[in-house]
């Protein structure tokens, strides 16, 4: 098979470098490597489709085997992990001093769909109690025009997810007093402003009785593989995953927790009942839905 080609397409971490650089490969095949950073890869993963191995959105993932759609499977390779709670940001004339005064508000985000407001969402509700419901949510890009959800919603009438204005930012919103809050992975652009504060002013404190408390160490993104080439070539997840472990040892990181699904079933099984829950799965979907069946083991 050496003379297949592989096109293998995801973000520069410490974990991948050693793939992107050729300094490791997948036995039997010819791979050719490109760095794109996930806002460009994520849509065109349920989209276009056009690379054999991606980085994939997990929440977006959910949504497309709920949905019986996808051009990839899953292997148990999760390449970026984050805590959030430091990613939500306050107007304090809204008067939000704790997760409870969220309720009600009107919240922006850029995808209400997004990994990062799927487990936002039900931290604040598992933490805090805080009702998600009542959150009027607005979507659209933080500091750059144009962001849309990259897959259509199916939500019920009484979840109140709507776009902001074309050519409008979630920053001009938050800046202009139209939004008491926003949760985002980079800074509106206004939080350097008198006025917008983090909600929790010591996220990584929080952070750190978080995992201490329930040893979730939320997972963002997950390797996809076109099906088709699954079909095709037996083996070939196990020779993808081998690859990726192979460059996370050259990156000489410890890892909190590895790569896995029984390493991670208590994430995983979170962010499955955070998806049904949030109304981006009209199911509750098994862990063994998710995965290549040769890296279930």
């Amino acid at each position: 098979m050496a003379d297949h080609v592989l096109k293998l397409a995801c973000c520069e971490y410490d974990r991948t470098r050693a793939l992107l650089d050729g300094r490791v490969g997948i036995d039997g095949w010819q791979v050719e490597t490109t760095s794109r950073p996930t806002a460009e890869l994520f849509p065109l993963a349920v989209g276009t489709a056009p690379y054999d191995i991606t980085e994939m959105s997990l929440s977006s993932y959910l949504m497309q085997v709920s949905r019986g759609q996808g051009a990839y499977v899953a292997v148990p390779i999760f390449v970026s992990r984050a805590f959030r709670h430091g990613d939500i940001y306050v107007r304090t004339a809204s008067g939000i001093r704790e997760p409870k005064n969220l309720e009600g508000c009107l919240l922006g985000v850029p995808e209400y769909q997004m990994t990062l407001a799927l487990w936002v969402r039900g931290i604040l509700q598992d933490e805090y109690g805080v009702d998600i419901r009542s959150i009027h949510y607005r979507t659209g890009g933080v500091n750059i025009t144009g962001r849309k959800e990259r897959l259509p919603l199916d939500l019920p009438e009484d979840l109140d997810v709507k776009p902001i204005a074309e050519g409008e930012t979630l920053n001009d919103w938050l800046a202009a007093g139209k939004l008491d809050a926003v949760m985002a992975p980079e800074p509106p652009a206004c939080f350097t402003s008198d006025g917008i504060r983090r909600l929790f002013e010591d996220p990584q404190s929080v952070e750190r009785d978080y995992f201490a408390r329930t040893s979730l160490f939320p997972i963002m993104h997950v390797i996809g593989i076109r099906k088709s080439l699954l079909t095709e070539h037996p083996g070939l997840d196990r020779a993808v995953v081998d690859a990726f472990g192979e460059a996370m040892a050259l990156s000489g990181a410890e890892p909190v927790r590895p790569d896995g699904v029984a390493e991670n079933c208590r994430e995983l099984e979170a962010m499955i009942r955070y998806a049904h829950e949030q109304n981006l799965t009209a199911r509750k979907l098994g862990i063994e839905e998710l995965f290549a069946p040769e890296t279930l083991k």
